[in-house]
Order: C-alpha cells, then structure tokens, then sequence
C-alpha cells in the first residue's frame, strides 16, 4: 500500500521546499506539475521551480488528470510530489469542471495512490484562512480547493501544515468527525 503525506501551508510558506526535502530521502522521484505557463509570469515561476528540482528526477506536466499521471509516475519510482493541488483545481474550475467533479477526480488519484507502491508527497495551499472572496469563480474556488484538502488529510498518513518554512506536524493524531 501506498503511503500519502500531505503538505499544506500559505502562499510562500515553504510548501514545496519541504515537499523536495522529503522526497529527497528516496531514489527514484517523480515530480508532477500541475502549473500552466499560461502568462510571462507564471511561466517565470515554472522555469524557476524546474530549476530547484535535482536532475535525476523525472518531470510529468499534467495540469488535469492527476490519476494517469500518478499511475505513470509511480510505475518507475518509489517517490512521486504532486505539486500542488490547488493549481490543480484551478484548472479543473477553468475548464468548467463543478466541485463535485473535482472531488470525484481527486478520490480518484487519492485511490491510485493508496493502491501504488510508492510515497506520494502532495503540496497544497491552505485557502480557507483568508477573507471570503467577493466573486462567484472566487467562491467557487476556495470551497473546491477546501474540500480537495480535506479529501487529501482524510487519505494521507501524515499531514504537514507549514508557517513560515517551518514544519508543523498536524496528523497522525486524532481526527474528530462531523468538524467541517
């Protein structure tokens, strides 16, 4: 059985960091992206990100269907980093996926990855912390990215929340139902 850690945290607070630090323990890693250079800044940000990856790690960009990906990934190594989540559900959202859409596409990788033979890392932002967004998309985001991460510390074995680079080890523990 697979094991799952996942690590949470704001924006900038070390999450992908982190994420690269404890794959960094295994030999054979897998990195998938999930970004879309779909700007000059945001393509900045990948080339930057594909900068501070080892060499030795094979890259899969796949911005929507994490399952195939998990599965390609994990067939040749014994780590793989999803990283992030949240872009991940952005995308969905833009491509006119509902929530509902996007929790079955996650249960779906969530599954893969519990059934492979490999440690699976995956990275999200923490959205609910903030303001409450004014737009519909906005919403509809933050609640869809809410629920993702709740799906994700629900199947993984370890949970890491992040404050400031430093790492906050939030599950295994206790968990209390009917809380959300």
């Amino acid at each position: 059985m697979g094991k799952i850690t996942l690590v949470l945290g704001g924006a900038r607070s070390g999450k992908s960091t982190f994420a690269r630090v404890l794959a960094g323990r295994h030999k054979k890693v897998a990195f998938i992206a999930t970004a879309e250079g779909r700007d000059a800044e945001m393509r900045r940000r990948i080339f930057a990100h594909k900068r501070e990856r080892p060499l030795g790690w094979k890259t899969f960009e796949e911005p929507r269907d994490i399952r195939r990906a998990l599965n390609e990934a994990g067939a040749a190594n014994d780590c793989v980093i999803v990283d992030c989540l949240t872009l991940l559900v952005s995308n969905l959202l833009l491509a006119k996926k509902s929530e509902t859409d996007i929790c079955g596409a996650v249960s779906k990788a969530l599954t893969a990855a519990k059934k492979g033979k490999f440690r699976t890392i995956l990275v999200s932002n923490e959205v609910g912390l903030g303001l409450v967004p004014a737009g519909r998309l906005g919403r509809a985001f933050r609640d869809a990215a809410g629920r993702v991460n709740q799906q994700a510390a629900s199947a993984a074995d370890e949970v890491y929340f992040l404050v400031s680079g430093i790492p906050l080890k939030i599950k295994p523990g206790e968990r209390v139902r009917g809380t959300d």
